[in-house]
């Protein structure tokens, strides 16, 4: 069996990490290609080294642009690509143009298409990110669902025969990390220890695009009654340095983006996190520490039981919210047993068409 998997974004590089390790364990010939669309090193290359990921085999550097030329950059690249090392599957993650990119280039040219994280929905079609996975998901021939829920969605889209569940990949990397840091077992670790602070990420369009929003947002942190250590995303300071925001002011502490393994030791050290990205919430919720999503919705629907993630869009009370402290951990995790990479290479040779 051969396998390509495609990535490009910060969120891709950390599900492939145990995808890559799952392949290594087989005879399966997998191939990494990287399209680029995150290409600054803080969110490409450190994914790769500290995730001890097997270099790609094929790097696009497609490189930045708005959401059509890049998808059509990529998806010309890629076209190429696969008829060049003809796989069995395609195997795509996520929600980026770099996902919809492949599905597309895949299905064009009659290459099996497998899509992991599928069945994930906001139902917020201003989203690119909901068009881009639910493009992906109709144009699968193979669903490899995280969760029941993602699997009752492709249930009612008539998706069901082409679905699996194979639990969540993301789980699988960061409850190992968690034991590896709770252990002493690595180099990662949370700075400032002793003094309480909340993990802070923002990138999302809707929140940094529009200038009085993204104000808004500073400004509430800023207030936020404990520090905050913002881990600033490249669209975040572009678009701060555009509107004249101040990144620096109140509570805020602004810091570099980090690798993955020092930010899962960073969210396990603080007292709870504010974001607007689907992975964190995920990430805080398997380390038990609050989330206060500054969005109307998630994908991770999971999440919002007993109170371990808070929709704020809003801002309302955010320092209140974001400080709350939680009596009960969430038990059972709905994001699988931390396996989700072996049953997604086994769903792969299960399924795999013949030539």
């Amino acid at each position: 069996m051969k396998v390509v998997s495609v990535v490009g974004a910060r969120p891709q590089f950390v599900k492939l990490a145990p995808i890559a390790s799952a392949f290594a364990r087989t005879d399966a010939e997998h191939v990494i290609v990287h399209t680029g669309q995150h290409y600054d090193p803080t969110l490409s290359d450190v994914f790769f080294s500290g995730l001890s990921i097997p270099s790609p085999d094929v790097h696009l550097a497609v490189g930045s642009g708005s959401h059509g030329h890049q998808t059509a950059a990529m998806l010309s690249a890629l076209e190429d690509t696969f008829a060049d090392v003809r796989p069995d599957w395609v195997l795509v993650y996520g929600d980026t143009n770099s996902t919809i990119a492949a599905a597309l280039a895949a299905v064009k040219i009659h290459i099996p298409l497998a899509h992991l994280e599928a069945g994930l929905r906001s139902f917020n079609r201003l989203m690119p990110e909901e068009h881009n996975r639910v493009l992906t998901d109709h144009a699968a021939d193979l669903l490899l669902a995280p969760t029941d829920t993602a699997m009752r969605h492709l249930g009612n889209e008539g998706l069901a025969a082409r679905s699996v569940l194979v639990g969540d990949v993301m789980a699988d990397i960061c409850l190992q990390l968690r034991r590896d840091i709770m252990a002493g077992n690595t180099s990662a670790k949370s700075t400032d220890v002793g003094e309480p602070y909340l993990v802070a990420t923002i990138h999302r369009a809707e929140n940094t695009d529009d200038p009085a929003r993204l104000a808004a947002i500073i400004a509430s942190i800023a207030e936020v009654d404990m520090a905050v250590h913002l881990f600033a995303h490249p669209r975040l300071r572009d678009r701060a340095a555009r509107h004249g925001i101040d990144l620096t002011s109140g509570s805020i502490s602004l810091r570099e983006p980090l690798p993955y393994r020092d930010m899962v030791a960073q969210i396990l050290g603080s007292s709870g996190v504010i974001t607007d990205s689907g992975g964190v919430q995920k990430e805080s919720f398997l380390l038990e520490r609050p989330c206060t999503t500054l969005r109307t919705e998630t994908e991770w629907t999971e999440t919002l039981e007993g109170g371990w993630n808070v929709l704020l869009p809003g801002l309302e009370n955010l320092s209140a919210v974001a400080t709350r402290t939680m009596s009960e951990p969430p038990g059972t995790s709905p994001f699988g047993d931390g396996h989700a990479a072996d049953a997604a290479v086994t769903a792969l040779a299960t399924h795999t068409p013949s030539r």
